[in-house]
């Protein structure tokens, strides 16, 4: 477990004064939902918050009620900050319509569909493009550009793509033949 742990330099001399793992270590999202399970309690059994979600680190209340929502903010932050030493990024904190969709994991939820967020979607036409040279230069084989391309079928498969999922494997047919 140490080396697990002390596999991160976070710059301090030991474990107790470390902060954060970095997002890519295999370990932090079962760090974050075992820590955060404090914050899961708070809000469902102490705030009594029926439409709640988290995910790692990323958090969405969800009510009709815009003052309720402005309301909860402060004990929030405090439990945070009291209990978990953590605090809420001040440009993260937002109270929106439903109706404009909610960016959340990369997604825009709206009421009946699912979008990808833009900067997902030039994320993934970005990185498919870079598979598909490093496919051709001889630098990855064709099982591991297919294990790529099935992880971007995976994200796409959580939103409605259906068009886009045709257009990257149009782009990937007309780069192999590039």
């Amino acid at each position: 477990m140490a080396e697990v742990v002390g596999s991160f330099p976070g710059g301090q001399n030991n474990l107790f004064n470390q902060r954060g793992l970095p997002i890519g270590n295999l370990t932090s999202q079962i760090f974050a939902n075992i820590y955060l399970n404090e914050l899961d309690r708070f809000v469902k059994q102490s705030l009594r918050i029926e439409h709640y979600a988290r995910y790692t680190d990323d958090f969405i209340i969800v009510s009709q009620d815009k003052l309720f929502l402005g309301k909860i903010i402060a004990p929030i932050k405090e439990f945070l900050k009291i209990n978990l030493k953590l605090e809420v990024h001040p440009s993260k904190i937002s109270i929106i319509s439903y109706q404009r969709g909610l960016d959340f994991l990369g997604y825009v939820i709206l009421p009946n569909y699912r979008l990808l967020r833009k900067r997902t979607k030039r994320r993934i036409y970005r990185k498919l493009r870079e598979r598909v040279n490093e496919l051709k230069a001889g630098a990855i084989s064709e099982e591991r550009f297919n294990q790529s391309w099935q992880s971007f079928l995976g994200v796409l498969s959580h939103a409605d793509t259906h068009e886009l999922t045709q257009d990257l494997k149009n782009r990937i047919w007309f780069w192999l033949e590039d």
